[in-house]
């Protein structure tokens, strides 16, 4: 695109003598004229910069760029002062406009950005955060073993810890046959299939409310992850009871692996910002609050990754694989899939990481 031709018209109100005009359109053409050539180098580069073909560009022509840019926005910024001409004027902002977001904007696209979150920056993101994982992980633990002892002293903290949704027959007193039964393959739609998307929407809230209250000091989010995981400990002691400890675990393994591991790491992004903005350090609670919460952000990106794959595996695995060894196995395999990616794997640092 070349620069467009110089009317004699100005922005700021029409020149009626003749002399005035004819002034007025050289000094319009001759700033054109000693600039164009940069305009022209500049719209060349960003034509094949947004073309994709960056190998068609040279080292000197992407140090020049910046230059180049600069001069663009001095010769805009003189044209709005001078009230050239609409059409120099439009054409300008067009040019920095682009060349502002070749020097400045967003350096890679989404399916590159994906590319390199998958490959090291989500679990780089939530090795930073590993205190805090640790912290929740210490607090999920000693929920679960509370939802066992309260229930253990007092059936009633039965009925008070697990929603109503989830007691069909899963209720103390319930015999050992009718609980077996609730664990075995499932080959309809009803019965364990919607006890199984009960147990996902509530696991999936419970994830989100956990990062989204983090900002209140991380103390709500703690207390989250202890009532959630109160419920676990209940049912546990449920099945234990009739000698199911292991059918159990084995049943709640295939999806569950993934699953409290997301409301982990959940709890842990959100426990992270609410520590960041209650010992900023040197920073103020704002910095540390914004700091804290892009890095938060970037693990619950995964954590809704993680959340995706555990309702493929509730909805296919645990329904039609039967056995405890071979669920324990399905379970298993993932826990140290997961394991492995986050604090073994480092991956490669992202190009443009800042």
């Amino acid at each position: 695109m070349k620069a467009p031709v110089i009317s004699s018209w100005f922005g700021r109100g029409q020149i009626e003598a003749p002399a005035d005009v004819e002034s007025a359109a050289l000094s319009s053409d001759r700033f054109r004229l000693e600039r164009e050539a940069e305009w022209t180098q500049l719209e060349d580069i960003l034509r094949r910069m947004e073309g994709g073909s960056m190998r068609r560009v040279t080292d000197e022509e992407l140090l020049a760029l910046p230059a180049l840019y600069r001069t663009a926005a001095s010769s805009l910024s003189v044209a709005r002062a001078t009230s050239l001409d609409a059409a120099t004027l439009a054409y300008l902002e067009s040019l920095v406009q682009r060349a502002w977001f070749q020097v400045y904007g967003p350096r890679q696209g989404l399916w590159r950005w994906l590319s390199g979150f998958l490959r090291g920056g989500w679990s780089r993101a939530v090795r930073e955060i590993w205190l805090d994982v640790c912290i929740a992980l210490f607090v999920m633990v000693a929920g679960t073993i509370v939802g066992w002892l309260l229930v253990a002293s007092d059936t009633e903290w039965y009925y008070r810890l697990v929603p109503a949704k989830f007691t069909d027959s899963r209720v103390p007193g319930a015999s050992r046959e009718v609980l077996e039964e609730t664990l075995r393959v499932e080959n309809e739609t009803g019965g364990l299939s919607v006890f199984a998307a009960s147990l996902f929407s509530n696991n999936a809230g419970v994830a989100i409310l956990a990062f989204a209250l983090g900002f209140a000091f991380g103390i709500p989010s703690l207390m989250l992850l202890v009532h959630n995981m109160a419920v676990l400990g209940a049912m546990l002691w449920l099945f234990s009871g009739q000698g199911l400890t292991v059918e159990f675990a084995a049943w709640l393994s295939v999806h569950g692996t993934t699953e409290l591991f997301a409301i982990l790491l959940s709890g842990a992004a959100g426990l992270h910002i609410g520590r960041n903005m209650a010992f900023p350090g040197d920073r103020t609670i704002l910095a540390a609050a914004s700091e804290s919460g892009k890095r938060g952000a970037l693990v619950m990106v995964g954590v809704v990754i993680m959340m995706v794959v555990a309702a493929l595996l509730e909805a296919f695995p645990r329904q039609l694989v039967g056995g405890a060894e071979n669920r324990l196995l399905i379970g298993g395999t993932f826990l140290m899939l997961w394991l492995a990616y986050f604090f073994a794997y480092r991956g490669q640092p992202q190009e443009d990481e800042q």
